[in-house]
């Protein structure tokens, strides 16, 4: 017998008993006389002792061990004289009575403790070696207890949980595809799923109203710390329903999710329009956990032969409460900030307005008391705030503002993980227009259905249609987000006509959804969650490798298998694929 219990379950109920532990040497201390060794399992810690006088053998035999031998103990639980208030197991130990050596193992290349010397590289390479942390482990359980709440909420509303394919059709809208050569059907590809979207609104066609799946997707894109070229999704589609019939849905999930996991009680979710969230905080996804809303002051700083005010498209200015004691240095730091290449600012502008009613800027030269006066009144400031201003191009200029935005947040401790925000955007263009290609592409999807009052002007203005979509948004993170989906044939050739699609593209593509429409589908629409980026969220981290369990590096390759790797010369014959020199 390994065990007969965990090294997280002994607690004083069990003293008297003699009982058997197996788990991995995290710690070995020696007192001479004593030797005490901290065994370790995904539940807990149980700390062994070994006594010289009562076996001598056996303490000789423990003091030869190493960090992260695993090895079975039997021995009797006791009460200990020195608790440990630190840990669940800490006020009893186990007096050794026999010990077995399961695998002996070699030093490891970092500590395993909560808190490890070893960096990101090192702990990917040996990543069997990281899970074996607490901090890892946690996240894992974590993982584990909100896919199982998932199920059981969606299943409780009658949601189906349905397979759908990994090896599909490619298309040519969204990230680029993972493409897999088919042995059988000569040069001829497969692409691994970006989303189960074409597949979804063919089971509703096929009647099943209520699907979700928590399924594994592709995208060959470029990576950082919130994306994976695999991920996971939670998957769900709806029949018979307007926009609020989902919103409400969904967000009884995330209330559900945030109480369960958080005992976090939620009120009623903000729906914001794309427009707005823009406007006022620079982003689509904007954090509302704190104010610092962004200010329009063009009509007031513009035409006052300030050539930077002057000759930009938008003045944003932002509020910094109580923060006019900023020294030129933090400014100096701020106005670098806003001039690294990835934020794109051209410089930053201040105003204090000092406690004592004074005013002064890095514009006095220009601007008079009164003007500076103006600015404060238009941005409701008070004395003792400061204000920091941007100004640019139309294209930019906002996102540069929310940015700042964030980054003042985070410098003042406005942005506490633990507090959660969350909001609906809603009414997003339905189109974008790329000035590289010349044509216009799906914000979201080329499912998406467009506002009705919208609908007119798909063929005429279609930069102006505003799709009938909504993103979920916790503290500045998309987590979700989906949209009511067309369901009729006419319609969806119009939108694919807009996105510059030939009607014998458009067949050849998605031929089977369109032909699938005209046999009585259903008004529909759905959604999906990022799981590893809500997960990651729900722990106060944006690292969603943190919460993978074999995750990919910023390159996209597991550093611990050596993935991608080359194939013999055998198996791309059988595939009919040569290799080209570069």
């Amino acid at each position: 017998m390994y065990r007969t219990h965990t090294c997280g379950e002994l607690r004083t109920d069990h003293v008297g008993q003699t009982v058997v532990i197996s788990g991995w040497v995290q710690h070995i201390r020696d007192f001479g006389g004593t030797t005490f060794i901290d065994l370790r399992d995904r539940y807990g810690i149980t700390q062994l002792v070994f006594d010289m006088e009562t076996n001598k053998d056996l303490c000789e035999s423990a003091r030869k061990l190493g960090r992260e031998y695993v090895i079975t103990a039997t021995g009797l639980v006791r009460e200990r004289s020195n608790k440990n208030k630190n840990i669940a197991t800490g006020e009893i130990e186990m007096e050794v009575l026999g010990l077995k050596i399961l695998n002996p193992s070699q030093i490891p290349p970092f500590t395993i403790e909560t808190e490890t010397d070893g960096g990101e590289e090192l702990r990917m390479k040996y990543r069997y070696l990281d899970l074996r942390r607490n901090p890892l482990q946690q996240n894992v359980m974590l993982r584990h207890r909100m896919a199982l709440e998932i199920r059981k909420f969606l299943s409780d509303v009658d949601f189906l949980e349905i397979e759908t394919p990994y090896l599909i059709r490619s298309t040519p809208e969204g990230a680029r595809d993972f493409i897999v050569p088919s042995r059988m059907n000569e040069n001829q590809f497969y692409a691994l799923p970006q989303s189960p979207q074409t597949y979804k609104q063919l089971l509703m066609v096929s009647g099943f109203d209520r699907y979700f799946q928590i399924v594994r997707c592709f995208r060959d894109e470029d990576l950082r710390a919130d994306r994976q070229p695999e991920f996971t999704q939670i998957d769900c589609e709806m029949s018979f329903v307007e926009r609020e019939d989902v919103l409400v849905m969904f967000e009884k999930l995330t209330c559900h999710l945030l109480k369960t996991i958080r005992n976090v009680d939620l009120p009623p979710f903000m729906r914001m329009p794309y427009s707005d969230a823009i406007s006022l905080y620079g982003s689509d996804k904007p954090d509302i956990r704190f104010g610092m809303q962004i200010n329009d002051i063009s009509e007031q700083a513009k035409n006052k032969g300030f050539v930077v005010f002057d000759n930009a498209d938008r003045v944003l200015a932002l509020v910094v409460e109580g923060a006019a004691e900023y020294t030129r240095k933090q400014i100096d730091d701020l106005t670098d900030w806003v001039k690294r290449p990835q934020i794109g600012g051209s410089g930053l502008i201040w105003v204090k307005y000092a406690a004592d009613g004074t005013t002064k800027s890095s514009v006095d030269k220009f601007f008079s008391a009164n003007d500076l006066k103006d600015w404060k009144t238009k941005c409701h400031a008070s004395d003792g705030d400061l204000m920091l201003i941007v100004a640019g191009a139309e294209k930019n200029i906002f996102s540069i503002a929310g940015e700042l935005r964030l980054e003042l947040g985070s410098r003042q401790g406005l942005r506490n993980p633990d507090h959660f925000a969350p909001l609906w955007v809603v009414d997003f263009p339905l189109l974008e227009w790329d000035d590289e290609a010349k044509r216009f592409f799906a914000m979201h999807h080329p499912f998406t259905s467009p506002v009705v009052d919208d609908i007119e002007m798909l063929l005429t203005d279609p930069g102006k249609v505003r799709a009938n979509a909504y993103d979920l948004v916790i503290n500045g993170v998309e987590i979700g987000g989906g949209s009511i989906r067309i369901h009729d044939r006419v319609l969806q050739m119009q939108m694919f006509k807009a996105l510059g699609f030939s009607d014998e593209e458009a067949t050849a593509q998605f031929g089977f959804l369109l032909g699938a429409f005209e046999f009585g589908a259903p008004p529909h629409g759905g959604i999906a969650f990022g799981f590893d980026r809500f997960v990651a969220m729900m722990a106060g981290q944006n690292n969603i490798r943190e919460f993978i369990a074999f995750p990919k590096n910023n390159s996209g390759r597991d550093v611990m298998a050596d993935a991608p790797s080359t194939v013999s010369s055998q198996q791309l014959d059988e595939l009919n694929i040569k290799l080209i020199s570069r």
